[in-house]
């Protein structure tokens, strides 16, 4: 199933996955629903310095903060 984003959450997305990626994670879009973000994260590793991942909530935060000024019609951001 494809999910169609417009260009202020596709730029979310991406910034997102640009962090989390730089310690080995990646963010999966599972659904755009009534107001609702709802993503997959999938945390990196890193051994030599664990705290440096992000954690869900750490991703949620930045996501929601992000959402509020390029796609203020997202209410609610949910990460798996």
């Amino acid at each position: 199933m494809t999910i169609n984003v417009d260009p202020g959450l596709q730029s979310v997305l991406d910034n997102t996955n640009v962090i989390v990626a730089s310690e080995g994670g990646n963010l999966e879009l599972i659904d755009l629903k009534a107001g609702k973000l709802t993503v997959k994260y999938n945390p990196g590793v890193n051994e030599e310095c664990p705290e440096c991942v992000p954690d869900h909530d750490l991703v949620r935060m930045m996501m929601q903060t992000s959402v509020s000024t390029y796609a203020p019609y997202i209410r609610e951001v949910e990460v798996l």
